[in-house]
């Protein structure tokens, strides 16, 4: 029996109970806004003995979970699924062992709501303040990671808000296994199963009611390719928190020192090929090209790396395919990389304002003069000075996790963390004051 023949025979098992996907979606929400005022009231204390809980699950039933992906993975190869997606679909005990570390860091992490902040007196007498409120509902919409579901339950109940969970089909046994240790965290504290629920469809429109609840939902955020992002950005009648693409570069500037330069330039291509804090274009100012690009080409060979050059690029690299248009506007989630030589500073960054996604995107210099225009100007959610794009990541951010990363300017921007799944309100302190 193949593992598509067993994930069918599940979901017509379960088929007949969410037959009328409104009517199921619905009550998610109801569920999800009633959980949103007990969280909303819950202190520190059970919100991190919940966390706690659904590491010890997660720990138990690790072998359950790592079956569950083994049958996705089977599932993805039979379906055809690009090498890019199986890497995000698969699991093992580092990846396990890095989903219990997660939850024990955002347990750890102080919490974000109740906190006032600026409280400042008046000359009526009021003392004025912002406090930190949870959002409310949070609809999470992602493909292929199934860590995604640990991750954003954690920080949405570290934050106070109620989450709805909808993951890709082909995460469907892995998101089920993850979210039976989820359920059992959230009761060994106490606190209601609506607080986070995993969506136990893969029908397409339990996401089309997801987005169009706004009378349950406050704010969707989506994780995963350009079209979902795209289709929820156009669709959704609740606030989205995204980002489109993950064009990413780094830029080697004459002053780099060449042994950080190729470090960097190498780590934030191979480290991980299908993540979006990875470089997809590699600026090089041109007074490097001619001593750096050898080095460089051959650390990616090692790495089977395929490069795309303009063509200076190849004067110096013969051998490198012709770099297209369509290749410095690329995301590829693969290993290919696109190389532009530029004449200094002021191209680069024309070149990231003109190709680039905002996302991330990093400078390689020993001048601190051209290391702050950069972080200036650059109009980017992440913007680094001689590291790694990979460090774009709400884990490395300390954060304990993220729920996604946004290149919007509005309500969050780059790793969204705790702070980023709360809002401010303001606050009045009186002592019997009338307006005169």
């Amino acid at each position: 029996m193949t593992a598509q023949v067993q994930r069918d025979g599940a979901a017509a098992a379960g088929a007949e109970e969410i037959r009328d996907i409104e009517a199921y979606m619905t009550g998610l929400g109801q569920a999800a806004r009633q959980a949103a005022a007990v969280l909303r009231r819950t202190p520190t204390g059970p919100k991190n003995a919940a966390l706690l809980a659904m590491a010890e699950a997660l720990q138990a039933s690790r072998s359950e979970v790592l079956a569950a992906n083994a049958r996705d993975l089977e599932c993805g190869r039979e379906s055809g699924l690009d090498a890019a997606l199986l890497d995000r679909l698969a699991l093992d005990e580092g990846r396990i062992d890095a989903m219990i570390e997660g939850l024990t860091q955002v347990a750890g992490l102080p919490d974000p709501v109740g906190e006032v902040d600026g409280l400042r007196a008046r000359p009526s007498g009021i003392q004025v303040g912002q406090m930190r409120v949870p959002l409310g509902v949070i609809g999470i919409i992602y493909e292929s990671r199934p860590n995604v579901t640990l991750e954003a339950a954690s920080l949405c109940l570290k934050s106070g808000n109620a989450a709805i969970l909808r993951g890709g089909s082909e995460a469907r046994d892995s998101n089920a296994a993850i979210a039976a240790c989820i359920r059992q965290g959230l009761a060994a504290a106490g606190l209601p199963e609506g607080a986070v629920q995993v969506v136990a469809t893969t029908d397409r429109a339990a996401v089309g009611r997801l987005i169009a609840m706004p009378e349950f939902v406050d704010v969707i955020i989506p994780r995963g390719g350009k079209s979902l992002i795209e289709r929820i950005s156009r669709e959704a009648r609740v606030p989205v928190i995204k980002h489109l693409d993950g064009v990413c570069h780094v830029y080697l500037d004459a002053t780099a020192d060449p042994d950080k330069a190729l470090a960097i330039a190498v780590n934030a291509k191979t480290h991980r090929y299908g993540t979006c804090n990875t470089m997809e274009t590699l600026l090089v100012d041109a007074p490097l090209a001619e001593s750096l690009l050898p080095k460089l080409a051959a650390a990616y060979a090692e790495h089977g790396v395929e490069l795309r050059g303009c063509e200076r690029t190849r004067e110096v690299l013969p051998d490198v395919v012709a770099a297209g248009e369509e290749d410095w506007h690329a995301e590829y989630l693969a290993p290919v990389l696109a190389i532009r030589v530029v004449d200094g500073i002021e191209a680069a960054m024309a070149h990231i304002e003109r190709y680039g996604s905002h996302h991330t995107d990093a400078i390689v210099t020993e001048s601190w003069t051209l290391a702050r225009r950069f972080m200036a100007e650059v109009d980017s959610s992440s913007v680094m000075v001689n590291a790694s794009t990979r460090f774009a990541d709400g884990f490395e951010y300390g954060l304990g996790a993220e729920i996604g990363i946004s290149t919007d300017k509005l309500h969050a921007r780059g790793p969204v963390g705790l702070e980023g799944l709360t809002t401010r309100k303001y606050v009045v302190l009186g002592d019997g004051q009338v307006r005169q």
